[in-house]
């Protein structure tokens, strides 16, 4: 269960964020990321896909028995708007949120005080592989579940969210208007790292450097049950 943070928690550690974003696609490491940061911290840690597996399992969208988890398409996009945009509202009013989803980071773009972090993997194999391992299918089902449903994820959210682009993205000059829409670009990010070339540890320890987190890290203790 998440562990809400403390008042203090920032003050204390003089921290340089008051709240993170992790945003990756399947198979990259963001949700392990999110994890140890959380234990870490002791900040409430969102996990968006559990959040959206859940709700779409409890609403008859989704069979529970099904290993892998389901593309955006089965939201409606009211539904979609309400989830993404309370994530912003989250990042704007609270602090000690850790908020990791595929749109986490993107809904974060011009909130200050946020450590929008972008986890991914150079290497598609060992990303299949990490699927495969989690969730028990074969190579096939993971290649599957990952690039079609990168693929409609990202067709549904580009017209979903085409405004907020223009506004947040384009309008403020972080990204050309010629640039296609895409929302893991890294200059949307103010860290990312590869999980190919960083172990978990690894990518645990530059996300607290970024955060400015200096006190000794047990990470036998964080990662015990991963």
């Amino acid at each position: 269960m998440p562990i809400t943070a403390k008042p203090s928690t920032q003050k204390t550690l003089r921290l340089k964020y008051r709240n993170i974003t992790i945003s990756g696609l399947p198979g990259a490491g963001s949700s392990t990321l999110g994890q140890a940061l959380s234990k870490v911290l002791g900040w409430k840690y969102f996990c968006g896909g559990d959040f959206m597996r859940e709700y779409a399992t409890n609403k008859g969208l989704f069979d529970k028995n099904n290993k892998v988890h389901h593309d955006a398409s089965v939201y409606s996009e009211v539904f979609d708007r309400q989830v993404d945009f309370g994530m912003r509202e989250t990042l704007k009013t609270k602090s000690g949120q850790i908020l990791e989803s595929w749109l986490s980071s993107f809904m974060a773009q011009g909130i200050k005080n946020a450590l929008k972090i972008l986890v991914y993997c150079s290497n598609d194999a060992l990303r299949v592989d990490r699927i495969v391992n989690r969730d028990n299918i074969t190579v096939q089902e993971a290649k599957k579940h990952i690039f079609e449903r990168e693929k409609k994820n990202a067709q549904k959210w580009e017209k979903l969210y085409k405004r907020q682009w223009q506004d947040w993205v384009v309008a403020k000059g972080t990204l050309n208007k010629s640039k296609p829409v895409w929302f893991w670009y890294p200059k949307l990010y103010d860290l990312t790292i590869d999980t190919y070339y960083n172990s978990k540890e690894e990518t645990l320890k530059i996300a607290l450097d970024a955060l400015g987190y200096k006190k000794p890290i047990d990470y036998e203790k964080i990662f015990a049950s991963q």
